[in-house]
């Protein structure tokens, strides 16, 4: 019995038990339906306040990079960021951030010295200051009844405007202060995307550059290959959803971004270099306003440099407009090498054919036209081919004159023929494009001077790069392509297109009449009497055209308003690999001339194109007799030094160096070293020193090291000797 009733205890505990979660059970269901069926839509509403679609955020793609032919980064992205304080931020409390102000500004000051710790001190209070006296207008409104002023709740942090990336941020966000969280800090860290190119202004314009911020479409491309490729560098946005969490966002990503395609362009950084530096020391020299240079391979129309350089300020230049492909200008003289090729090819004269331009000056009409030598008496008799040579407007004019006076249609017709009118459809946004005019179509814009003034680079517009294009068919063998900037688009490192070169004209004028335009531009240059003399080479020979042209100033006329002088053409002379063109406008120095200008120009690059690919071997040189005795050593570590000296069979004296690091100086036919004293905690010397080891000390001293330029240190912008600040930065210049 007393076991009967054990057992029956147990099951009833049991049953009790099951009973009670039979009623939760039923309770939790009851309740479900409830909240479903009575409270549905309210608790639908506050969920949709917690969670948004994914469809409501996008997740930027990283943007594609742009590189040269070979592969060296041109451009790419990276986050920087703008920093304020909001001083109204819940958590944060003045007593606390009085409290703090000074170490903070200290640190401050050591990772961005440009301002002193004072400065920072006096900025970053005046913002706290002005919090006070918001509050105060406040509850002056509140009690008055008035409408309540703003708050202001992003202070610059940095009163100077100053950008930092993301490394420079981590370690603000360690600093006193500002190492507490957002809500108590009122730190706000504002992301913004900035393209950085590696090498600075090479090809800058062409390259192009992007907006800050991403517009509602994803596109940020502002200009140059940028702008034209945005679709593709860009990539494809990915998707998240966003949730709110104990008072955070948080960010999940449900469909991952496709990063953007790599650009891979025509420009050589070589050739970029030598054209950027031959273009930019001729305008200092001449002091002009702006230049421009182009190099294109004649066969495959690619694009190997561009150069665009304006003043913005007095002996200031730097990458400005592309003018190369947007300006629509008067060419000038260049352009008489197309009214030869059409009178040519039209049987109108031969090279050998006698033109007579007298004293230089022609009166035609109402209108004078002089040649350049007007003030010498002229060029008298000459042959067609030495209009060319010579540059002679009046020469040019009156061929044109012969053949063209009563049909200037014809003419203008032959200019289409080769191809200059040509749309050429560039890879540039913003690309101008050849307006040359038809009589029969602009008869009304069309005077009776038109034609002789056209025939020698006025009243036509054409942009710079479309006068290469020209010239280059004349050194591809009559072959007109089209100029292409960029060679292939990549995704992670594989091809997906590569671009071919588009022919616009398979053949722009007859074998024998290509022939005669090629001697001609070959006189120009290597004739004693031509024009183009100075872009004579003994190293490669050069073939190619002059111009001088006045600028227009619209209604204005020519008057005031300054030259323009240009040279265009191609090298080797026999087999052509590369063409050029030189436009260079408003020099202030010297009389505006093509060849001593723009030629000379052309000459330096040329030259400069073909030493970079030559080679000769060690035993065919001669000895140079200006060469040093003993090589010039930088300061430094010891030991790898001595090694490389006693390698080389250099002598050297080091019984005054007692220390690893040494000062080196000739003396007579011996290397003098001595030592370098390294105090410890002592901003060192590093003057004189290489890259290396001169970073390896100012880094082991706990100072953080900006360098600009290569080669031996020749500045530090602390002073050897000061007592070390640790994290500091210090500033050297290398030469």
């Amino acid at each position: 019995m007393a076991k009967w009733s054990q057992n029956t205890k147990i099951r009833l505990s049991y049953f009790s038990v099951a009973i009670v979660f039979g009623f939760i059970v039923i309770a939790i269901i009851l309740k479900t339906i409830y909240i479903s069926s009575v409270e549905g839509d309210e608790w639908r509403k506050r969920g949709k306040e917690v969670i948004k679609q994914p469809a409501d955020r996008g997740v930027a793609a990283p943007r594609g990079n742009i590189y040269s032919y070979d592969g060296q980064l041109m451009a790419t992205t990276e986050y920087m960021y703008r920093l304020y304080i909001d001083f109204w931020a819940e958590g944060l409390k003045g007593d606390t951030l009085k409290k703090y102000i000074e170490p903070l500004s200290v640190e401050l000051a050591k990772k961005f010295p440009e301002r002193s710790a004072a400065q920072y001190r006096s900025h970053i209070m005046a913002g706290w200051n002005m919090r006070v006296k918001e509050e105060a207008k406040i509850e002056e409104a509140k009690k008055s009844g008035k409408k309540l002023p703003k708050k202001t709740r992003e202070y610059k942090l940095f009163e100077n405007n100053r950008q930092v990336n993301y490394l420079e941020l981590k370690d603000i966000k360690k600093m006193p202060f500002l190492g507490q969280s957002k809500n108590k800090s009122g730190l706000i860290a504002r992301p913004f995307l900035k393209r950085t190119k590696p090498f600075g202004t090479l090809a800058s314009r062409t390259i192009g550059d992007i907006f800050g911020n991403y517009a509602e479409n994803g596109k940020i491309g502002k200009n140059g290959l940028e702008l034209e490729y945005d679709s593709l560098l860009r990539g494809e946005p990915g998707r998240s959803t966003v949730r709110k969490v104990n008072g955070r966002i948080m960010s999940v990503i449900d469909v991952d971004p496709i990063p953007g395609k790599d650009i891979i362009s025509t420009i050589d950084i070589d050739i970029q270099d030598i054209t950027e530096k031959a273009l930019l020391d001729k305008l200092k020299e001449i002091d002009a306003e702006s230049g421009t240079a182009v190099i294109m391979e004649v066969s495959t129309g690619e694009i190997k440099a561009i150069t665009n350089m304006g003043r913005i300020r007095e002996g200031v230049w730097t990458e400005t407009k592309n003018h190369a492909v947007a300006d629509e200008i008067e060419p000038g003289s260049t352009f008489k090498v197309a009214s030869m090729m059409v009178a040519l090819e039209d049987g109108v004269v031969t090279p050998d054919d006698p033109v007579d331009v007298g004293n230089g000056l022609y009166q035609y009409g109402t209108a004078l036209m002089t040649d350049h030598n007007a003030n010498r008496g002229g060029y008298g008799n000459i042959t067609a081919s030495k209009a060319i040579r010579y540059s002679s407007n009046i020469g040019v004019a009156k061929i044109i004159l012969k053949g063209y006076k009563n049909n200037p249609e014809k003419y203008v017709e032959g200019l289409y023929r080769i191809g200059l009118n040509e749309d050429l459809g560039l890879e540039i946004p913003g690309a101008g494009r050849a307006k040359i005019r038809m009589p029969k179509k602009d008869r009304s814009n069309w005077s009776a001077t038109a034609l002789p003034w056209m025939s020698f680079g006025y009243e036509t517009q054409i942009p710079p790069i479309y006068m290469l294009t020209f010239f280059n068919a004349i050194a591809n063998d009559g072959k007109m392509v089209k100029p292409i900037f960029v060679k292939e688009i990549q995704q992670n490192g594989k091809t997906v297109e590569r671009k071919k070169t588009k022919v616009v004209r398979n053949k722009i004028c007859s074998d024998k009449t290509l022939a005669q335009i090629r001697e001609m531009l070959y006189d120009v240059v290597n004739q004693k009497d031509g024009t183009g003399k100075p872009a004579h080479s003994n190293f490669v020979e050069i073939s190619g055209k002059t111009g001088t042209a006045q600028i227009s100033r619209g209604g204005a006329g020519y008057a005031g308003g300054g030259h323009q002088v240009s040279f265009c053409g191609y090298f080797p002379s026999s087999s052509p690999k590369y063409s050029f063109i030189v436009v260079i406008r408003k020099p202030r120095n010297g009389a505006p001339s093509g060849g001593l200008m723009s030629g000379a120009v052309c000459k330096a690059i040329a030259e400069g194109i073909v030493s970079k690919s030559m080679v000769q071997k060690v035993e065919d040189c001669s000895l140079d007799s200006l060469i040093p005795m003993f090589p010039k050593i930088k300061s430094g570590l010891f030991s790898e030094t001595k090694y490389v000296m006693d390698k080389l069979n250099i002598s050297y004296n080091d019984n005054e160096l007692n220390g690893k690091w040494f000062v080196a100086n000739t003396e007579d036919d011996k290397i003098i070293l001595k030592d370098r004293v390294i105090v410890e905690n002592l901003v060192p010397n590093v003057v004189g020193m290489g890259v290396k080891d001169a970073v390896f000390l100012l880094e082991n001293a706990g100072l953080k090291v900006n360098l600009t330029g290569r080669g031996t240190v020749i500045s530090q912008t602390i002073t050897p000797g000061t007592r070390v600040v640790k994290g500091q930065t210090i500033g050297i210049s290398l030469k």
